[in-house]
């Protein structure tokens, strides 16, 4: 039998049967889904560290907030050496506050910016995917304008759509190199109160947390019996001393079991900075100091670092470790690098067919503060026929130089807004990607 005959006698594997076909099947599927996921932690991963990195880098001086929708913020680097910046012709230095940056010009898509808006507005949320969509994909380079890829973030979080959030967030983190948005139903954030819209009393908390907050605590008890919402801002706080985390601890435990429900604006922020200051075994902070934390880390619903943190403190103190219990409605916002905010008007998820109830008491609320915020984090829509009636009351009620802000608007709302002419009138401040 010669060398090459033995390669010729090969064996006739038999035909795979029908169960083993869906098997491999099957295999082969959860192996490109676990591909996708190594994916995106993999894009994540990358865009928090370019993130620690630029963090790092920045001074406080160009910790400036994002400027208005529709306009293209020139890289960090290039505006720490220029000093300045150019928005709308007018030079602003970068000590400007949010507060005095005018609001940028449209983009270079704004027709289509404002046919996806009306689709929006009028409910038609799947047209207005198609165009948005087809519009990212045609803006997939790293100095392109980011308006269309926030208006669909906002639509993905408004209808649900996580799985492809999370895919639009990897395209996003890869075309920008930076960290793409939080998940964040509005959905879920306006679940607590559903349809509920008025006065939201806010206290901003600044500097050192020592025993002279005990006024705004004590205001804050007093005002939670005639509302159901109260906004606590930390966004500003530079220290917590144990004099004062045991009077914020004993209000949020009040405020809790009243069963009023919080706003917490820059909690995360707030807990990462106490925890940073405390060391397992050494009780100079205070024990209430630990049991600040382990209640922020609560109403943020963060279960396995408050059981992590309960750990340290039960070693620390000597005590047993406290127990998770869920909070009653609380929602979180991001921090902002403004000046304190007077007390907010909470819009409603969705304003359609015409105002009603919602004017008399914009009305009333404009008649007990000069400057008007209306919050509208919780604003997932309002129709075409309802805009154009706010703007006209809005109209009357900005005569005589009254200040006039909307405050954390989605994109989809802020490219309606524009189109109805309310920059004329107020100052118009989406939430930050």
């Amino acid at each position: 039998m010669g060398l090459f005959s033995l390669f010729r006698k090969t064996e006739t594997l038999p035909p795979l049967t029908d169960d083993e076909q869906a098997r491999l099947a099957a295999n082969s599927e959860a192996e490109r889904q676990s591909q996708a996921a190594r994916q995106r932690e993999i894009a994540r991963a990358t865009a928090m560290k370019i993130d620690a990195i630029e963090s790092a880098m920045a001074a406080d001086i160009f910790n400036l907030p994002e400027p208005a929708w529709g306009s293209q913020r020139p890289p960090r680097a290039a505006r720490a050496e220029a000093g300045n910046e150019e928005l709308d012709g007018v030079a602003t230095t970068l000590l400007l506050t949010d507060d005095e940056l005018p609001l940028a010009a449209a983009d270079d898509n704004a027709p289509a910016v404002e046919e996806i808006a009306i689709l929006y507005a009028n409910g038609q949320l799947a047209a207005a995917q198609q165009m948005l969509e087809a519009a990212v994909a045609a803006a997939n380079k790293p100095n392109s304008d980011r308006a269309a890829w926030w208006m669909l973030f906002d639509l993905y979080q408004v209808s649900g759509q996580q799985d492809a959030f999370d895919n639009l967030s990897i395209d996003y983190a890869s075309t920008f190199e930076t960290s793409p948005p939080p998940w964040q139903a509005p959905a879920a954030l306006a679940a607590a109160s559903p349809g509920w819209a008025g006065l939201t009393p806010t206290e901003s908390f600044t500097g050192v947390l020592g025993p002279h907050i005990a006024p705004q605590l004590e205001r804050l008890r007093m005002l939670a019996a005639g509302h159901p919402v109260l906004r606590l801002e930390f966004s500003r706080v530079a220290a917590v001393q144990a004099d004062g985390a045991a009077l914020l601890l004993d209000t949020l435990r009040q405020l809790q079991q009243q069963q009023r429900e919080l706003i917490l604006v820059g909690a995360a922020a707030l807990s990462a900075q106490i925890r940073g200051n405390l060391t397992v075994g050494r009780r100079d902070e205070g024990e209430a100091v630990w049991l600040l934390l382990l209640e922020l880390l609560q109403l943020q619903q963060r279960e396995k670092e408050f059981e992590q943190i309960g750990m340290d403190y039960c070693v620390t103190f000597e005590v047993s470790p406290p127990s998770f219990t869920a909070p009653h409605k609380v929602a979180m916002a991001p921090a902002q690098h403004m000046p304190a905010s007077p007390d907010r008007f909470m819009l409603p998820p969705i304003i359609e067919q015409q105002l009603g109830a919602l004017l008399p008491a914009i009305q009333q609320y404009a008649e007990q503060y000069p400057a008007l915020v209306f919050d509208c984090s919780r604003l997932t829509r309002i129709d075409y026929a309802s805009a154009i009636q706010l703007h006209t009351a809005l109209q009357a009620l900005a005569a005589g130089q009254r200040k006039i802000a909307f405050r954390d608007v989605n994109h989809l709302v802020t490219a309606l807004l524009r189109l109805l002419g309310y920059a004329n009138l107020a100052r118009l401040y989406p939430h930050k990607y």
